[in-house]
């Protein structure tokens, strides 16, 4: 298997799609989770290739946020669509970043996964409220690359 594959387990995996799921009962923004082995970028510029590759760009109201993380590298990064840069304090997603990295500095990624995700869904719910007629724009599986 690799490095990848060996990340999460199963159960993890499930458990951190359930986060997305949970978080996006509380808004309208849309939440991915990006694995890959590593990368020649540095984890934001990497985050925004993927973004739009992904196709994150294209949701309704700007609103999709990504979790990407180099493996073997051992690199992360969360960024945000326009739309929610346009409306968030410039330190919004630090906390977020600080408390999936101090679950990796304990070696437990998919509960900083998880409670960033879960972070960012209450967070989010200010500026994005969910609302009934919302659809799922983008799906929750963790991808991978």
């Amino acid at each position: 298997m690799s490095k990848v594959e060996d990340f999460l387990t199963a159960v993890e995996e499930s458990q951190i799609i359930e986060a997305i799921k949970t978080a996006e009962r509380n808004t309208s923004g849309e939440i991915r989770v990006h694995l890959e082995k590593t990368s020649n970028s540095e984890p934001f510029e990497r985050a925004k290739e993927l973004f739009s590759f992904l196709r994150m760009n294209e949701t309704k109201d700007q609103n999709g946020v990504l979790f990407y993380v180099a493996v073997h590298d051992r690199q992360f990064a969360v960024l945000g669509d326009a739309g929610i840069n346009k409306v968030v304090a410039a330190d919004f997603w630090t906390s977020i970043k600080d408390t999936v990295l101090r679950r990796f500095s304990e070696e437990n990624y998919a509960l900083g996964l998880q409670e960033g995700i879960l972070e960012t869904g209450k967070k989010l719910q200010e500026y994005f409220p969910y609302q009934s007629n919302d659809s799922n724009e983008l799906s929750n599986d963790i991808s991978l690359g």
